[in-house]
């Protein structure tokens, strides 16, 4: 297969993810790259933030708005810590060995895990089965807003943009467990926050510190940027269509393999 189409392979996955949960894709381009191409972490982050930079949730962010399932004021406070933050992401990464970060931010992950899937409902629920409904009424009406300071929201935005500079991740996998279980936010509106807060170029200074360093791929990165424009649509798609329920519970799995990424990432290196 060309390597030309394995990349927007890879970002078209990547993307499908993003459009359900609310992340930027990092989580599978950096694994990918390394794996596909033996990219280093550093090049596989920079190449990854490089992809994330193009406007490619632009198609999922339209249909979480049209839903009423984002709020524009609050994904501008997100944006904006992200863009603080990610530069101090990104000199931390280049500047240490992170694995010890990356385990403990493993373990903070395992716990949202435990939130989020919620197994032991699951086991109740299969134990005894609730009848069907014909509707779901939590669905037909949205969700009130949360009433948070604009503060909460832009610190929820600059932890993320540390942790997306140090390692390559859009920062959703921080902003939407953040939103969810701190804020109280419905899981569709998290998810529709943070794509909208990702889909400004709050990474730049980040990718800016990467390509000073020669440790970004522009045309490895717009490939896999292709593939996560047309990815995300369908992502988000796939999400409007489910309960908040179900897909709050099928990002905790999915979190469940990002966290093992943190945890083990010699596992995800490619064979020498």
């Amino acid at each position: 297969m060309p390597q030309e189409l394995v990349l927007i392979i890879i970002g078209f996955i990547a993307g499908i993810l993003a459009g359900m949960f609310g992340i930027g894709g990092g989580a599978i381009i950096v694994p990918a790259l390394m794996g596909t191409l033996a990219f280093s972490i550093h090049q596989a982050s920079g190449t990854s933030l490089a992809a994330l930079l193009l406007p490619v949730g632009i198609f999922a962010v339209i249909s979480y708005y049209r839903k009423g399932y984002l709020s524009i004021p609050r994904a501008l406070m997100v944006s904006l810590g992200l863009f603080l933050g990610s530069w101090f992401g990104a000199n931390i990464a280049l500047g240490l060995d992170v694995l010890t970060l990356q385990r403990i931010y493993g373990v903070f992950l395992l716990y949202v895990v435990w939130r989020f899937a919620e197994p032991l409902q699951w086991y109740k629920e299969w134990r005894n089965p609730a009848p069907k409904k014909t509707g779901d009424a939590a669905e037909t009406e949205l969700p009130p807003e949360p009433q948070v300071g604009w503060y909460i929201i832009l610190i929820v935005g600059l932890v993320a943009g540390v942790l997306a500079g140090m390692f390559g991740i859009g920062g959703g996998v921080v902003i939407v467990p953040a939103l969810v279980e701190i804020l109280k936010f419905d899981q569709k509106r998290a998810v529709g926050t943070s794509l909208a807060a990702l889909l400004l170029p709050s990474a730049l200074p980040a990718v800016y510190e990467y390509y000073v360093a020669g440790e970004l791929n522009l045309g490895v990165a717009a490939l896999v940027g292709l593939g996560l424009l047309f990815g995300a649509l369908a992502g988000a798609r796939i999400a409007l269509g489910l309960p908040s329920t179900t897909v709050k519970r099928m990002y905790g799995v999915f979190l469940l393999f990002v966290a093992f990424r943190f945890m083990f990432p010699e596992l995800f290196l490619p064979p020498r």
